[in-house]
Formats: C-alpha cells, sequence, structure tokens
C-alpha cells in the first residue's frame, strides 16, 4: 500500500512500542515532529487499513511458566479445513499456517506443561486420524516480530534484537490484574492506559507495573502488531536446513541478524525431517527471498535445506492467559 513518509515511521514506531507513560502517542509526536492529534488520526487510519492489526502486550509465555511447540502434519487436500477447524478451536493454539510441503499444516501450541502437550496431540490424533509431529526448540536464536517499513535492502542485519528469557516470574495479583486488562488491547486514545486504573489502583501505580512487567521480561513490547503483506512483505517462507550440531551455534545467530527474519530456533527432528535449523523470512519479493537464502547458505556451507511457502494463514490470534 502507498503510505506517506509520516506513515511509515509511525509503523517502525509503533511496533517498537509505545511509552510507558500517561500520554505515550504525545510522546511519539514529539518524537516524529507532530501533533499529538496527527499520530491519533494516523494511527485509527493504519487501523481502518488493516495495516495496524491491533496495539497491545507481547508476552514471553515463558515467564508464566508455560510452555510451546511447533507442530506440523501432512494433511489430504479435501481434508485440510475440517482439520484445521478442529485445531483451531484450541484456545491454546496461536497460529496455523497451510505450507506448500508435503508436511502441510503448521500451527503453535501451548501448554501449562510438555505433558498437557502430548496429551492434547494425542487427542488429537485420535480424533482426527493423523499423526502430529512436535518440533520443539532446543535454543531460540531471535524471536522479534517487526516489520522495518523504510528498509528496502533484504540483506540488511542488525545486532539488536529479541532473544527471550526462560526465567519464570513470580506475579503479584495487581501484575496479574494489569497484564488480563492489557490482553483485552489498547485503544488509539490520548490516554490509552486510563483504563487499568480503578479499585484503588491509580495511574502512577499503573505504569510502574508495566515499567515492571517490561523490566522482568514478562512483557517484551506494549505496541503495534502489524500485517506484513499490507506493508509489502508479501514474499513469505518459512527457511529450514540441516546443520550440523557443532555448528548450529555459529550457524544459528548468523541466519537471526538478518532483519528479513522474525524467528530463528533450532528445533528437534523426527523421522522424515532432517531439518533442525528454522527461520521465518519476510521480503518484498521472491526475488528478495532467494538472495537472502542464496548468500546465507553460501557463507554458512549449508547444502540440505527447504523452502516453506505460506500458502494461506488459517489462524492468528494471541493466546489469552487467565490467572484463576
Amino acid at each position: 500500500m502507498n503510505l506517506t513518509s509520516l506513515q511509515v515511521k509511525l509503523c517502525n514506531r509503533l511496533q517498537r512500542g509505545l511509552p510507558i507513560c500517561e500520554r505515550p502517542f504525545s510522546d511519539i509526536a514529539k518524537q516524529l515532529g507532530v501533533v499529538e492529534e496527527e499520530i491519533i488520526e494516523q494511527s485509527l487510519g493504519l487501523k481502518a487499513q488493516g495495516i495496524l492489526r491491533r496495539l497491545g502486550p507481547v508476552i514471553n509465555y515463558a515467564s508464566l511458566g508455560r510452555v510451546s511447540t511447533l507442530v506440523t502434519a501432512q494433511v489430504e487436500e479435501d481434508k485440510i479445513q475440517a482439520v484445521a477447524d478442529v485445531v483451531n478451536a484450541l484456545e491454546n493454539v496461536s497460529h496455523n499456517y497451510l505450507r506448500a510441503h508435503k508436511f502441510n499444516l503448521w500451527f503453535t501450541l501451548q501448554g501449562e506443561t510438555e505433558e498437557e502437550i502430548r496429551e492434547t496431540l494425542a487427542s488429537l490424533k485420535e480424533k482426527l486420524g493423523i499423526a502430529f509431529h512436535t518440533l520443539s526448540s532446543l535454543e531460540v536464536f531471535k524471536l522479534d516480530v517487526r516489520f522495518d517499513a523504510e528498509e528496502e535492502d533484504p540483506l540488511a542485519v542488525e545486532e539488536d534484537f529479541y532473544v527471550p528469557e526462560n526465567r519464570i516470574v513470580e506475579l503479584s495479583d495487581i501484575e496479574r490484574n494489569v497484564i488480563a486488562g492489557l490482553q483485552g488491547g489498547i485503544q488509539v486514545v490520548s490516554r490509552p492506559f486510563d483504563f487499568l486504573c480503578g479499585g484503588g489502583l491509580q495511574m502512577q501505580e499503573v505504569l510502574d507495573v508495566m515499567r515492571g512487567l517490561l523490566y522482568k521480561g514478562v512483557i517484551r513490547r506494549i505496541g503495534g502488531i502489524v500485517n506484513h503483506r499490507k506493508l509489502g512483505f508479501v514474499a513469505n517462507v518459512m527457511f529450514v536446513c540441516q546443520v550440523p550440531s557443532e555448528r548450529l551455534l555459529e550457524a544459528g545467530p548468523r541466519l537471526a541478524s538478518f532483519k528479513a527474519i522474525s524467528h530463528c530456533y533450532e528445533r528437534r527432528t523426527f523421522e522424515g525431517w532432517p531439518y533442525n535449523l528454522f527461520a521465518m523470512m519476510h521480503c518484498r519479493s521472491k526475488e528478495q527471498l532467494q538472495q537472502v537464502v542464496k548468500h546465507f547458505t553460501e557463507t554458512a556451507g549449508i547444502s540440505s535445506l527447504a523452502l516453506l511457502e505460506t500458502v494461506k494463514e488459517l489462524k492468528k490470534k494471541p493466546v489469552k492467559y487467565r490467572f484463576d
């Protein structure tokens, strides 16, 4: 979509996270050299166009003691929608995609424990008569879903990107209440955090709690989630390759450093699937994707790889965490 210079800058700024203050859009306006009303108007416009999917928290599930895995299955074409409907009905499934490969269904599944995940997959197998393969992560090299609307070079690299900690954080009742409130989303208004006040909780306390949650790594950021396709990132693949274990700690960070990469993991393999290094790549064209793949595989000495193109987004909805 054709965006103005201000809209492009605003997309990038919102993805970095809102300032934690009473009037965050006023702070952003000062940074971008306009007035608060302009930022609010443009943000609402980006939402109306579907470029800005939502404003809200990005939560580090591991800090809450939860586990997550990537799951794949080989589903016959005429059964894909029926299987997807059953999988998508699970609250703990956040993303589900149809990809161009014999293993064509790919979804992320969370649980309180590894045992819960095994039981969920066993139940799906019994119900659907399909084998589900879990590819849990062994090492996280990058988890930073942001799309640079200004960057045109597919080979651009970055050093400062997010890698989540696995440390479990004990939460106070107030922290739980703030997280629960934030999960409903942030409105584009002058004072977007006012709704968290009440019950004796004042604005300064709310801000302190949010800053604490960010500092502890429970919340990665409170900001914008964009529709990357509408920003021009129309070429998207899951890149997988086979890397000898002794070279993973060198190859993983190298792959993760590309701006075109949003996720990068070492994952478990299974029979018939030898690939242990995974990355999600997002570029503006298939030609740009090939540039990134060629550069990485040649410099890292990778010969065994596959590109799984995203055919259809079947589900994309953040897991809501309950603190009952």
